[in-house]
């Protein structure tokens, strides 16, 4: 297959990129400068120049390359994975992802083009009894920054219907870790718990679902030539945050983490740290296991 790829370069881009190739699919990344182009000819990719943000560039590019499918990995995200940087990219990222979602969807609509995969997110699942599966709500009604990420995913994914001709593919992932990602030795979450900024915050039982980044990246791979629909792709187990920090820490060679009351985290972080650490929900991946055939890993810091 010939593959559009929106977002190339971002975390999940280069394995995704690699595991494409290997098996056999040919990929085109969307380079808006020349040093895009430059890393994606150094992944082994082939490049086009567009701007995902400009609908007319968008159509061109899809109306030159005739893929047969496109695989959509936009984000905008900051360095770091802070409280404020978060909030601060807030409205650019979602611009990036829901104006970049209808102009590959337009386009793909418009030239012919049968599959689509979009990247959506596992872990801001409505609050609830048991593991969710992808029939769950999100968390529209969260805190304020979650829950404004719940309403961009549940957008994301509702526009598919817009576009019934399109057999459509949300990958909901979990928390990416390993190489490239905030999630590892010299990522931004190890440096920050070598420096005593993370925190377990109130009860902890927050439950974050992980997904190792080239798991993601096979998951993806697979889903090009199954069923469309959602998918959760996290690991089997989702971990309390007052399970997995302490764990982290101990991986990437940082003190035990303090222990904050959910008043003083909301008056350091506020409500969205909260809300994470004692709320997230966890996912089912029973689904992609079955539909996918996928086995993540066991989570790397709690597995060694």
């Amino acid at each position: 297959m010939k593959i559009l790829l929106a977002g190339a370069t971002g975390a999940i881009g280069r394995p995704l990129i690699a595991q494409l190739i290997s098996a056999g699919e040919t990929v085109i990344g969307i380079a808006r400068t020349t040093d895009t182009a430059k890393v994606l000819k150094e992944a082994g990719a082939g490049s086009i120049q567009a701007d995902a943000l400009d609908a007319a560039s968008i159509l061109n590019a899809v109306k030159h390359l005739r893929p047969d499918a496109i695989i959509n990995q936009l984000t905008s995200l900051p360095k770091h994975y802070t409280s404020d940087e978060m909030r601060a990219a807030a409205d650019r990222d979602r611009t990036v992802r829901t104006q970049g979602n209808a102009n590959l969807l337009a386009a793909a609509e418009a030239v012919g083009v049968r599959r689509y995969l979009l990247q959506s997110s596992a872990f801001f699942y409505a609050p609830g009894p048991g593991l969710a599966t992808e029939k769950d709500p999100l968390a529209i009604d969260a805190s304020p920054g979650v829950a404004a990420s719940a309403r961009t995913y549940t957008a994301l994914e509702a526009s598919f219907a817009e576009h019934p001709a399109i057999e459509s593919t949300a990958l909901r992932y979990g928390f990416f870790y390993g190489p490239g990602t905030w999630f590892s030795r010299a990522g931004d979450m190890g440096n920050q718990a070598r420096n005593g900024n993370l925190a377990i915050i109130g009860s902890g039982a927050g439950l974050y679902n992980f997904v190792h980044i080239d798991d993601a990246a096979a998951a993806t791979v697979a889903a090009l030539h199954a069923a469309p629909g959602i998918y959760n792709v996290t690991g089997d187990q989702p971990y309390e945050q007052r399970v997995w920090l302490p764990a982290f820490a101990r991986y990437v060679g940082a003190p035990p983490p303090p222990h904050l009351s959910e008043e003083q985290a909301m008056a350091a972080a506020g409500p969205d740290a909260v809300f994470y650490a004692t709320r997230l929900r966890g996912a089912s991946n029973a689904k992609a296991g079955r539909d996918l055939k996928f086995t993540p890993r066991p989570l790397e810091w709690l597995s060694s």
